[in-house]
């Protein structure tokens, strides 16, 4: 029992005695017998550290090791190549015991690869100021919401169909608790239904579409931005940031808030772990932002320094007056976002980029080549793109998984009325042999 509590039988004693009993039992003797637990537990006795390692690492032995997979499964979570040197900094001590800068004068460090994260992500962007990170891409995209709400003063917010199911899933239920009316845009031919624009009207406050889109395809901006600012709504246009190495940016399209997730920029996929969202904006909407941003200036001396900036609207200053209550720096994932894109720079984006659409388009063309796949939606696409099929999409997952593959998504899982459709993913880690492997296994499928 006290080889992990450091509790001896003395001090147990004595803080009984100041308590004013003489036993355990007694202590808890005011819980009612029927609800008592009047058995042992059935829980192995007291091991040492030699023996919990052994333990441990035979439980581990049993997991799969991801690395020997080849992943066509992405739907928001993807399976880049990320630079050994990413991991290398970003496990430094003083680097993953970092906290949220609350006395910034002594985090020089922290400010300083936080300020580095925003000045990439707001050239990757195009947009003026990107804030210190957010959550994830789905509360960053309902936070842009919140904040074109507390901009325009209107009561609604437009979203596209086409956005990701589970990111309008997360959208629905903040707006349902801060009484937002949300507008769905509807879908046709797998993008943004142009006619559907009509639904915007002088109590919207923003039009959010995503870019590429939940299907994979580049969708055409410039139409909506027009409806959009001609009604004085706010654009706000969720991104992958890899896809931003070879298509227009939301500053190029003329978007007001950019948000989207930053996995792709060197963070493990982490089977559900820490992600990193992000959002950003105009200058003219800056202070409307959620979170901090951090700024560069100099001290008395004229040396350089880093401070917290525009934080005013932080829970711990404000409280409950504060712009977002959600908005924590994911500081661990923004450093590992700030050495993948040092390291990678911008062409080695534009070449990571490039090498998605590439495999992306000569997988589907493999596919369609075994007549078991056919194509729904037209378009051009980035990284992602949806087959019909008439196979069983459970015998397709275990015929891959037998032969170490993670094979699409069954979109039906998301959306009920998407049946017999799969969306595929291939990156830049994806070989033309991996791909070849997939297509010849999917023809025996039967």
């Amino acid at each position: 029992m006290n080889r992990y509590i450091p509790l001896t039988q003395e001090d147990q004693k004595y803080m009984l005695e100041k308590i004013g009993v003489k036993s355990i039992d007694e202590l808890f003797s005011d819980i009612p017998e029927s609800i008592k637990l009047n058995r042992k537990l059935d829980i192995n006795p007291a091991y040492s550290e030699l023996e919990v390692r052994r333990i441990m690492k035979k439980l581990s032995d049993r997991n799969d090791n991801l690395d020997d997979y080849a992943s066509f499964l992405g739907a928001g979570s993807y399976d880049h190549y990320i630079p050994s040197v990413v991991r290398h900094i970003a496990s430094r001590s003083e680097f993953y015991t970092s906290y949220t800068p609350y006395q910034p004068e002594v985090s020089q460090g922290t400010l300083q690869y936080i300020f580095e994260f925003q000045s990439m992500m707001a050239e990757l962007t195009g947009m003026d100021v990107i804030n210190a990170s957010m959550y994830d891409g789905a509360t960053a995209t309902a936070e842009a919401a919140i904040m074109a709400i507390r901009v325009n003063n209107r009561s609604k917010v437009a979203v596209s169909s086409t956005i990701h199911p589970e990111t309008l899933k997360v959208l629905e239920t903040y707006s349902h608790f801060r009484e937002i009316e949300l507008i769905k845009i509807p879908e046709i031919d797998g993008k943004t239904d142009l006619d559907g624009l009509k639904l915007i009207d002088s109590d919207t406050s923003a039009v959010i579409i995503q870019n590429p889109n939940f299907y994979g395809i580049i969708e055409d901006i410039a139409p909506i931005e027009k409806v959009t600012h001609d009604n004085k709504s706010l654009l706000i246009m969720s991104v992958d940031p890899i896809s931003l190495g070879i298509i227009k940016s939301p500053g190029e399209y003329g978007a007001d808030i950019a948000v989207g997730e930053g996995q792709s920029l060197g963070i493990p996929q982490n089977f559900g772990g820490p992600y990193l969202g992000f959002i950003g904006a105009t200058e003219k909407l800056m202070r409307k932002m959620p979170g901090r941003i951090c700024g560069l200036t100099t001290d008395v001396d004229g040396k350089q320094g880093f401070v917290l900036t525009l934080q005013a609207r932080e829970q711990h200053i404000r409280r409950e007056k504060a712009t977002s209550n959600i908005c924590s720096n994911q500081s661990l994932c923004a450093l590992m976002a700030v050495v993948y894109l040092s390291v990678m720079g911008r062409e080695g984006i534009k070449d990571v980029a490039k090498q998605c659409i590439s495999k992306a388009n000569y997988a589907m063309e493999k596919l369609l080549e075994t007549k078991k796949f056919k194509r729904i939606y037209t378009g051009p696409i980035f990284k992602e793109f949806v087959l019909e099929t008439t196979l069983d999409a459970d015998k397709i997952e275990k015929a891959l998984h037998d032969e170490k593959i993670i094979g699409p998504l069954d979109i039906s899982k998301l959306n009920k009325d998407k049946k017999n459709q799969l969306l595929f993913t291939v990156t830049e880690k994806r070989t033309k042999e991996e791909i070849d492997k997939m297509v010849s296994i999917l023809k025996e499928v039967q």
